[in-house]
């Protein structure tokens, strides 16, 4: 789960807690003014309003699901609506009204609870005015029940929403590190262990983002370590990495961070360089050649070119975005300069 999916399931959760008490409310006007629990039947305003505003919203909420309805500001609106109904209706009850206010505040309490047992604030904003309407129709010798009535639930509900939210903040915590863990195996796996370049892997993976945005002129650069195969036997391997950190290492301070350095095979280096004009490009590829021969890293056994490490280059330019024929260029560019000597950079 990525902190976008994380998002959509906590907006999800919020259109259907909205939902829920929408329909409960409704749901609840409408057996009020239908089947009342009582003997006296009759049509409140505020119990209309209630059934109409919760319809209206869940209609507006299902044509315009993405326009945000905010619960803490109708929560309290349709407690006050409550509030006046139970008013009138105990108005026209004759007294004691206990037992209706009880079972009024504990459907008002109800709802809150099925619809906000994950927002404390929502349920309290809802629940309130009906339980200072009950307070006071009770009487004084009543107030202790009615209170119970109320703190009860959001005692339950408090405790409720602090552990949901200890767990929320833990699951996104975790989220965030295995995130965060599987972002770094991700770049490791582009990386060449030894060198620090791109592999194949990174390679193709900054040439498809490179070639998706970026419609300039590119140039590809293959490079070889002249007679590596005989550094590694004389030398031994050890040796021989050291000899591909340091050329790595050249090679990728004598381009431009915009380019893409590869490590594309044992001692074979790719260069991508981007947006770049032809006589740049042979430019930066002198500057390679030039550095890593001024490394000055002894090699005997390359005799016939020169008494250390040197690369031979082949270069074409990107055509079309096909990286895969001009790959084919360089590397028939490349193999041309060893036939030619090697220490030097052939075009194709």
């Amino acid at each position: 789960m990525t902190a976008q999916t994380w998002r959509a399931h906590y907006e999800q959760k919020y259109q259907y807690s909205l939902r829920l008490f929408l329909l409960l409310n409704c749901v609840s006007a409408a057996l009020s003014l239908l089947s009342p629990l009582f003997t006296i039947v009759t049509v409140t305003l505020p119990s209309s309003l209630i059934c109409a505003a919760s319809l209206g919203f869940l209609l507006w909420n299902w044509k315009f699901p993405k326009q945000k309805i905010n619960i803490p500001v109708i929560s309290p609106l349709f407690g006050m609506l409550w509030a006046w109904h139970i008013v009138i209706k105990a108005s026209l009850l004759p007294p004691p009204h206990f037992n209706f206010l009880v079972i009024a505040l504990l459907s008002i309490l109800f709802i809150g609870t099925i619809a906000f047992s994950n927002n404390i604030i929502a349920f309290t904003l809802h629940s309130l005015p009906t339980f200072m309407v009950c307070l006071v129709l009770a009487g004084g010798e009543q107030w202790m029940r009615m209170f119970y009535c109320f703190v009860l639930p959001v005692a339950g509900i408090t405790l409720q929403n602090i552990m949901q939210k200890r767990s929320d903040n833990f699951t996104q915590g975790l989220m965030d590190k295995l995130l965060q863990e599987r972002n770094t195996l991700n770049d490791l796996s582009m990386l060449d262990p030894l060198t620090g370049l791109y592999n194949r892997r990174g390679l193709q993976n900054r040439m498809d983002n490179i070639l998706a945005v970026d419609t300039c002129e590119h140039f590809i650069l293959l490079l070889d370590i002249d007679h590596f195969k005989a550094y590694n036997d004389n030398y031994g391997h050890m040796m021989g990495d050291q000899a591909l950190i340091q050329v790595s290492a050249a090679i990728r301070n004598s381009v431009r961070s915009r380019d893409i350095v590869a490590r594309f095979g044992g001692e074979e280096f790719m260069v991508v360089l981007t947006s770049s004009s032809a006589e740049s490009a042979f430019q930066t590829a002198e500057r390679i050649r030039q550095r890593v021969y001024d490394l000055k890293i002894a090699h005997r056994f390359n005799e016939s070119v020169a008494t250390h490490v040197t690369i031979s280059i082949g270069m074409t330019p990107l055509v079309s975005g096909d990286i895969d024929s001009a790959i084919k260029r360089a590397d028939s560019a490349l193999y041309e300069a060893k036939n030619q000597g090697r220490n030097i950079i052939l075009v194709n």
